[in-house]
């Protein structure tokens, strides 16, 4: 058996580090050759949402007087959870003035929570008053309140939807005047609930939050022919079972062997996908990735 080590050194350098180069001392000839990942040493630091996958924005509106502004939050590229998520909503609100204060306490007009018991995102929004409330304060450049007390509109569109868990299609309810009513819920929407004194209306995402698209990455290999795999050089999976920028150190148990083309090599070329076959930006370029390489006769891989 012969092992090839591939680290930072063999990353093709075009900012995305998720293509290495292995360069053979002299070209080889492999014939009945047979290779493995054998070890794994990288950071988990390939983002969720990012402009690229498209899954970076969503939209919310405040009224004031008369006047309805949709605003659209535009999340910077990054790792994000749910409640990172919230936080950056907060944040938006503060740099555009959307809140008010009571004893030193922000008030914000929806808010983001990870909803443990029941496997979902849980969205709240919160009744917009049409003056300023008792012992109340507003920042500078607030927008005003609303003719009629109301919530905010929410939208989660395509294809953020998914980080989230509701469909596309997904509009909260303006509940102008507290007048929004909701029937039962079906398995095919979202679980809706109104509470008669504060107005405050919840929603549960009805399907599985997809907080992280990419939570496995996938070794693509040049030179390996499967025909029952496309693309045909997949030969690992590799799992981000650590928290975000926390180090993976993975050795399988058992390698997975896969049988390289006959021929004469200069190279070895190896690439990461994600789940959906696209490629995927890793972030930490610190990796050592170990692959294995072996005769068809050596141990059980017999002829």
């Amino acid at each position: 058996m012969f092992v090839i080590v591939m680290n930072s050194t063999n990353i093709v350098q075009d900012g995305l580090n998720n293509k290495l180069i292995y360069k053979f001392p002299n070209s080889v000839v492999l014939k009945d050759k047979y290779i493995a990942v054998s070890s794994i040493s990288m950071y988990y630091s390939w983002f969720n949402i990012t402009n690229t996958l498209g899954n970076n924005r969503f939209t919310f509106t405040w009224t004031a007087g008369a006047v309805t502004t949709v605003y659209n939050v535009v999340i910077p590229d990054g790792l994000w959870d749910v409640s990172a998520l919230n936080n950056y909503i907060q944040f938006f609100c503060i740099q555009n003035s959307l809140y008010w204060t009571i004893a030193g306490v922000n008030y914000y007009p929806f808010e983001l929570l990870t909803n443990l018991n029941r496997y979902a995102v849980q969205l709240n929004t919160y009744y917009i008053p049409n003056a300023l409330p008792a012992g109340a304060t507003v920042p500078a450049g607030f927008p005003g309140w609303p003719t009629t007390a109301q919530n905010p509109v929410v939208s989660f569109p395509a294809l953020f939807n998914k980080i989230v868990g509701y469909p596309s299609t997904f509009v909260s309810a303006a509940n102008v005047g507290g007048a929004a009513t909701f029937g039962t819920p079906s398995a095919s929407t979202n679980y809706a609930t109104k509470d008669a004194t504060t107005n405050t209306i919840s929603y549960l995402s009805n399907v599985a939050p997809d907080v992280q698209p990419n939570s496995s990455l996938l070794f693509n290999m040049s030179n390996i022919n499967n025909p029952y795999t496309q693309p045909s050089g997949i030969i690992y999976s590799l799992n981000s079972n650590v928290p975000v920028g926390e180090l993976i150190t993975e050795k399988p148990p058992n390698f997975m062997w896969n049988k390289l083309i006959d021929g004469t090599y200069n190279e070895l070329r190896l690439s990461f996908l994600s789940p959906t076959l696209q490629p995927v930006v890793v972030n930490d370029p610190n990796m050592t990735i170990l692959l294995t390489i072996r005769d068809k006769d050596e141990g059980y891989l017999s002829k």
